[in-house]
This record gives structure tokens, C-alpha cells and sequence, in this order.
């Protein structure tokens, strides 16, 4: 694989940058965010006051001057090619239980928006009380399942819309 990346800035202006650019790089690091840079006898300074690490992208204000930037390398456009997604995680559009056992409370009703982590039932499996908690932001479409069921591993339990 190759040792350059491609950087875009505020999703128009896009460029290539070398491993032997970044060695050439005149810059320092006063703080964990923040570099100054000379360039061409002009000095820069940098802060980095955003980070998406699963797109990889990042929001740096230059000079007062707010950008974002999208950084990319060989493989992320090989993967790209192939008809994936760098950094975007599956879209899960139901839970469906993680082993067999007995639903002891839904905490979620069918049209309800839910937040990522949200409690949405409690199963209980092997005399263990297990929380099952929402994997995204989304709402509920449908509930399959009812307190006090019984119910086998693989079986839907939740549906979002």
C-alpha cells in the first residue's frame, strides 16, 4: 500500500499528501490540539477543534478560519471500490434475542423514538437478569414479544422503523 493520503477540505478542495510531506512538514506542537505551522515564510496556526474518527474526518481552524477536512489512504479507496463503506457501521433494524430465557420487563412500546444505549428489555437466561439496550438512535416499529414470554435464541424480539 501506498504512504499517501488524500485530504479534503470543506468537501471541494482536494489534494495529495506524501509520507515525505509530512516529514518535510516545518511545524510545532505546543499543545495536544493545537501545531503552528511555516509555510512559504507564513505562519499558521492550527487547531483541531473536531474529531470523527469513523469517518475520519476532522474540523481544524486555521487562522481563525473554521475547515473540515477528510483524510483517506490506499485502502480506504480499494475498499471503497469494492462497494464498501469506510466507517459506517452496520444499520440494525432489529434485535432479535442473544439466547434462550424468559422477557421480565420491555422498557421501550411500539412508535417510541429511543436513543442509542436505551434500556429496551430485560431477558433472563440462565438464572442471570441480562439488559439489552438499544444499538442505535432510531424508533420502534414493532415489539414481537410480550413480559413473561419464553423465548428461543435468534428470535425476534424488536423491529425499528
Amino acid at each position: 500500500m501506498s504512504d499517501t493520503y488524500k485530504a479534503k477540505v470543506n468537501n471541494s478542495f482536494e489534494f495529495e499528501i506524501t509520507k515525505t510531506d509530512c516529514l518535510e512538514l516545518d511545524a510545532i506542537k505546543p499543545s495536544k490540539t493545537t501545531y503552528h505551522v511555516l509555510q512559504d515564510n507564513t505562519s499558521y496556526n492550527a487547531k483541531i477543534i473536531g474529531v470523527n474518527l469513523a469517518k475520519r474526518s476532522y474540523t481544524v481552524l486555521v487562522n481563525e478560519i473554521s475547515y473540515e477536512v477528510a483524510i483517506t489512504n490506499a485502502l480506504d479507496h480499494l475498499i471503497k471500490e469494492m462497494g464498501f463503506e469506510v466507517g459506517i457501521a452496520k444499520k440494525i433494524n432489529h434485535i432479535k434475542a442473544p439466547m434462550p430465557g424468559l422477557i421480565l420487563d420491555i422498557s421501550v412500546s411500539e412508535g417510541q423514538e429511543i436513543q442509542e444505549n436505551s434500556p429496551l428489555l430485560i431477558l433472563e437466561a440462565m438464572k442471570m437478569e441480562n439488559s439489552i439496550v438499544s444499538p442505535r438512535h432510531g424508533v420502534i416499529k414493532s415489539i414481537s414479544v410480550n413480559k413473561g414470554d419464553a423465548v428461543d435464541k435468534n428470535q425476534l424480539l424488536i423491529e425499528f422503523e
